[in-house]
Order: C-alpha cells, then structure tokens, then sequence
C-alpha cells in the first residue's frame, strides 16, 4: 500500500544480502578448522587466494544462477569473516526488492546443495571479535537522485532518528549481537547518521555528499531481516508517516 500511495517517488532500493557458509555441523564456517579458529580478520575481504578464500565457487554458481533465472543482482564479494560471502540485488524499484531478495535467497539455498554446504543468515553466527552479517539497504527517491536532492535525503535521516525502535523491531531477529558499535557497526541503542562513516545507523556515501544527491544506505537490517517490511518500513517512514 505504501508505494502505491507513493509511486511517484519511485523508490529505488539496493540490498547488501551477508551470508555465512557453515559445513554440515551447522557449527563451524566454511574453511575454519574444526573447533578453532583460522588467523584474524584483515586479509579476507575482496581476498584471493585458496589460503583465505572459502566458497568462491559457491558465490560465482550463485551469481550465474541467479542471471539466469532475471533476479536482479549486480554483485558479489568476499567478506570480513572468513567463510562469509556478500551480494547485492538492485536497484530494484519499490516491492520488487523484496521479490528479488527472497527468490535469490531461496537459489543459494539450492546452489549450496550442490556443494554439500549450509548456508546460514544468523547475524551473529560465531561470537567474539569476528563481523557480523548484515542486509545494508540502499536507498534513494526521485527527488534524492536528482540536483540538490541531499536536502531530501538529509531530511530522510533526520525522520529516522525517532522511528528507530520501530526499525529495530522489523530489521531481523538476533540482531542485538550484531549492533555493538563494533565491527563497522553503531550501537542498537543509538542513533546517528554522517557521511562515509561506517560507524553510523545511516550511512550518506562520499559521492553522495560531494554531489549534493544520490542516496542513503541504512546499515542497521540483519542479514535475516524481512525484505518487504524492511523497504516498506523505510518508505513510510522517509515520507514522513
């Protein structure tokens, strides 16, 4: 209902779907030795080499899969974690991100059939200093998009800020260990927004900033954060309902 009472804004939304490749104990990640732990984080994300690169095949057969069957994917990456892998659908215009998510969700289930892997969304699965995952969403109006469309999109943010229980509430379960203010995320008791800090709820890209339009990036959703209420939510909430 929300985008059809909007539809001339014509939302555009881009979503960062994080995932963990677990081995079939559900326990240990992809490439992490049984009951330990592999080096640090640092050399994994956007990594190469067979040392530190656990289910690029799984991603690549993802991403073909998924360009074949229409989803709108634009992406994939490495990341932080190891054993932790990153796409992006979009830009998909109002519920069709939803659509999208959920379809391209339900091939990598399938894809990691084929390799005898699990595949979880938990936005915490191993506790301790190592990332979380994370369904960043990507977010611009018409108006954001065009000349001197950061007004809009500042005044976006700043309609945020007293919804924020709101959104924690519909951004997916567990996500509590997930938003520490640590590993490149802001408390889940606070609420702020700045430009390329990743440190913030709300995230304005640098481009964004120096060109005065373009988009925000909301960093609070969990990887297992239901699409359709997530976009709806910020629709609603940017249009200051």
């Amino acid at each position: 209902v929300v985008f059809e009472k909007h539809e001339g804004e014509v939302p555009w939304y881009g979503i960062e779907q994080e995932y963990t490749l677990m081995n079939l104990d559900k326990q240990t990640p992809l490439g992490w030795p049984r009951g330990g732990y592999p080096g640090p984080q640092g050399p994994y994300y956007c990594g190469a080499g067979a040392d530190r690169m656990f289910g690029r095949s799984i991603s690549e057969a993802h991403y073909a899969a998924c360009r074949y069957a229409g989803i709108m994917i634009s992406g994939s990456n490495a990341e932080v974690m190891p054993g932790q892998w990153e796409y992006q659908v979009g830009p998909c215009v109002g519920i069709e991100a939803g659509d999208h998510l959920w379809m391209s969700r339900y091939i990598l289930d399938r894809v990691a059939e084929d390799f005898h892997v699990h595949v979880t969304l938990e936005p915490k699965p191993i506790k301790g200093d190592w990332n979380g995952a994370g369904a960043h969403i990507n977010f611009s109006t018409k108006k954001m998009r065009e000349d001197g469309g950061i007004k809009y999109i500042l005044e976006a943010c700043e309609r945020m800020g007293p919804k924020h229980v709101e959104h924690i509430q519909i951004y997916g379960e567990g996500n509590e260990d997930r938003l520490t203010g640590q590993h490149e995320t802001c408390s889940i008791n606070d609420f702020k927004f700045g430009v390329a800090d990743r440190g913030c709820s709300i995230r304005i890209p640098r481009d964004t900033d120096k060109e005065g339009k373009g988009y925000l990036e909301d960093r609070r959703p969990a990887s297992n954060v239901e699409p359709y209420a997530a976009t709806a939510k910020i629709m609603s909430t940017t249009m200051g309902e």
